[in-house]
């Protein structure tokens, strides 16, 4: 285990270095149309794989090819690569024309100076600020602002759990608490199937946890004037209470603090484990040969009471955001590809295929957005979500914060002891890489 912390602090250090480079902008050019029949567009890996997302893709860039006359050349990047891929292409200039990115790090890419603002004329060609909900409006860049970014697709986090896998433990319902979900993990591992999995290895999924704990403590990463905050009570307790789970209370599986790509959905998808805490997975598991029937899907769990705002907040306000670079030699094609993709027809095929919610309003009203699990996200993301930190060094506090969590996964399942201290103590290194105030 003690490669995967020194591969984390490698991987952090240049995420940093990449940053902080970043801010100077190294993307800077007002764009042209030198290259009009043709588009680079880097999709984040939505899918069960990245074939998978090229399947769901394609056709619908042949579609934008046959209304437009432009070739748009499709790259899948996975998560594990997208942040560094991003930040490399804002200081070297060679980057795509569009990208998906994650709508937490809005803001830090914002910072860059590298992508195209959507301000009122450029929202304008596309249709209007005011078609898409505020919440997905809010995770587009700073207050203040003109947005770095477009909503593509909305997500909330749920808790998914195996039907079967629960009458078989005697349990009748899921649980609404982290206490209650303790006490249910007990009672299916005691059936000899692993009660919750997680993805330990990944950055990004640890940072939204600790970041909905934290909510729930009260507390924040940063203060009110922006200053990081990690090492604060609240905090420190909830990055304890989530490693907990794998530490002390032996829910989570020491396997997956390994996991980084997906393998807690697999495992949930193939019936090893009994429970799922993510994003929007209805897809993901279906592609994977899991009946919609088989399994339900409830809030993610509170300390007490039911989900709301302040300490009720459940999820962090999740999805994904489309950012055209300043310096695109399509200036006019990569502003028809976001139209496309954001217009009413294609929200509805993406988003469905994703099982996402759309973030523009009229698709979103449209029939088939109405399931059962689309209920559930679409109740989070309007009562018991939060957005991420809208602050310019986001993407640092996510790199950091994540694989300081990370490493603590890491000590529990190599039999360390996690406890206060070192969780603070981990936390503090993690403060330590933020940029100077």
């Amino acid at each position: 285990m003690r490669s995967i912390r020194a591969a984390a602090v490698g991987a952090v250090t240049m995420s940093l270095a990449l940053a902080a480079t970043a801010c100077g902008g190294g993307s800077t050019g007002g764009g042209s149309n030198d290259s009009p029949k043709t588009l680079t567009y880097w999709a984040s890996n939505q899918g069960a794989s990245i074939a998978i997302d090229k399947k769901v893709l394609q056709p619908e860039l042949d579609k934008f090819k046959k209304q437009t006359g432009i070739t748009v050349k499709l790259e899948v990047v996975p998560w594990s690569d997208l942040l560094n891929r991003i930040l490399t292409a804002t200081t070297s200039g060679q980057g795509p024309d569009v990208l998906n990115i994650g709508n937490t790090w809005s803001a830090s890419l914002q910072a860059t100076g590298a992508f195209l603002p959507w301000n009122a004329a450029n929202f304008a060609k596309i249709g209007g600020k005011d078609r898409f909900v505020d919440s997905a409006l809010g995770s587009t860049g700073a207050t203040g602002k003109d947005p770095a970014a477009v909503p593509l697709y909305s997500m909330a986090y749920a808790l998914y759990y195996n039907k079967q896998i629960f009458a078989d433990a005697g349990i009748s319902q899921p649980p609404a608490t982290w206490a209650e979900l303790v006490a249910d993990g007990k009672k299916i591992e005691a059936k000899g199937k692993q009660a919750l999995g997680a993805e330990g290895a990944n950055v990004s999924e640890n940072i939204h946890h600790a970041f909905v704990f934290a909510k729930q403590h009260g507390a924040d990463f940063f203060t009110a004037d922006g200053k990081a905050d990690f090492t604060n009570d609240g905090v420190v307790a909830a990055v304890k209470q989530y490693v907990d789970l794998m530490a002390k209370d032996k829910v989570i599986p020491v396997g997956n603090a390994e996991y980084a790509q997906n393998q807690s959905v697999s495992d949930f998808a193939k019936g090893k484990t009994a429970m799922l805490l993510w994003q929007s997975a209805s897809s993901n598991l279906k592609s994977q040969g899991m009946s919609d029937s088989s399994y339900g899907i409830a809030p993610v769990p509170v300390q007490s009471g039911t989900p709301g705002t302040g300490a009720q907040m459940n999820s962090m306000v999740a999805g994904i955001n489309l950012s055209i670079f300043k310096n695109t030699d399509n200036l006019d094609g990569a502003t028809k590809f976001v139209k496309f993709m954001t217009s009413d027809a294609e929200q509805k095929i993406l988003n469905t295929e994703y099982s996402t919610i759309p973030p523009v309003k009229t698709a979103q009203e449209d029939t088939a957005f109405n399931t059962p699990a689309n209920a559930v996200l679409k109740d989070t993301l309007a009562k018991s979500a939060a957005a991420l930190p809208q602050v310019a060094d986001e993407s640092q506090f996510e790199t950091a914060v994540g694989t300081a969590v990370k490493d603590l996964f890491a000590d529990a399942a190599a039999g360390r002891a996690v406890t206060t201290a070192s969780v603070k103590a981990e936390l503090e290194k993690a403060q330590q890489q933020m940029p100077a105030k």
